[in-house]
């Protein structure tokens, strides 16, 4: 496996599969991370938004994460979601993350209290000095409310600790900034499936993806082919797949991919409450832009 520090490619915001009853089903994550292992996955990210780490337990945190590594066994590097919005629990589940033996942490700004610009940059500070295994901050202001100020990514990017930033603001201008202070240990990572090769343009080193859970190949395929400098092979990719992108996005995430993984047979489509299936109109939607690509008949 190669250092976790110098990641490329297409990192899967990876789902937690459910069972009927609401409890973790192993037997299906065991086949998610099979099927990401068979399908140029370049790294998985457990416990992000797409994992409904906000509705699970700590000890589910952790019970998901370390099945996850056993599984991968060393293959591809494991990025743990260690986000709170109060900075001891950032610390505590960071903690126990590194301890149960995932590569790197992914670390969100701290939502709906959110705090100010110091505070936000202290937050991180906290759980960066309180682990050894580098961390991807995580901008999204979407779901948070708030956002890593630009002096706060110059601040953080200096800590030893940090190796990158998850943009998914959606702006090209904020990406623009970022990618001033970009370098070989500070990397950007896309956070919104319809803004890879733009961000890549920047450049970005790859895209910690929804998308990735139903088209892995296809989205390996296009950070190497623009990686490599085949620039149209990449930009195709991306502009062929879009209708099923956004179709992934017409419900808040993860509703819509874990939709898309059931008809696909991989998971079943349980979700934790407040998230709840699909209207009728947009499932149609989905289910005819995965056809259009030939996921399903």
């Amino acid at each position: 496996m190669s250092d976790v520090r110098n990641l490329t490619g297409s990192i899967v915001a990876l789902v937690t599969p459910f069972k009927d009853n609401g409890d973790v089903d192993f037997a299906a994550l065991d086949r998610l991370v099979d099927f990401h292992l068979a399908n140029g996955t370049d790294a998985i990210l457990v416990l992000g938004t797409t994992g409904e780490s906000s509705t699970m337990t700590d000890a589910e945190d952790v019970a998901v994460a370390q099945h996850v590594v056993n599984r991968v066994n060393g293959a591809i590097p494991i990025i743990g979601g260690a986000g709170s919005n109060a900075t001891h629990e950032s610390i505590a589940k960071a903690k126990s993350l590194q301890m149960i033996g995932c590569d790197a942490l992914l670390l969100i700004t701290p939502y709906y209290n959110k705090s100010n610009e110091e505070g936000i940059y202290h937050h991180f500070l906290d759980v960066l000095d309180a682990t050894e295994i580098p961390s991807i901050l995580y901008n999204i202001p979407g779901r948070t409310g708030c956002s890593i100020s630009e002096r706060n990514v110059v601040r953080l990017a200096e800590h030893p600790n940090v190796m990158g930033i998850k943009e998914a603001s959606g702006s090209i201008s904020y990406a623009t900034t970022v990618a001033q202070y970009l370098s070989d240990d500070f990397r950007m990572y896309s956070g919104n499936d319809d803004m890879v090769v733009p961000i890549l343009s920047l450049g970005g080193s790859g895209v910690i993806s929804v998308w990735a859970n139903i088209r892995p190949q296809q989205v390996h395929d296009m950070v190497d082919k623009y990686l490599n400098h085949d620039y149209q092979g990449a930009l195709r990719i991306q502009l062929d797949e879009l209708e099923l992108i956004h179709a992934l996005f017409c419900e808040v995430n993860p509703i819509p991919v874990k939709a898309a993984l059931a008809k696909m047979g991989l998971i079943t489509e349980a979700y934790r409450q407040p998230l709840w299936p699909m209207a009728d109109a947009t499932r149609q939607r989905l289910y005819a832009a995965m056809e259009e690509v030939g996921l399903i008949d």
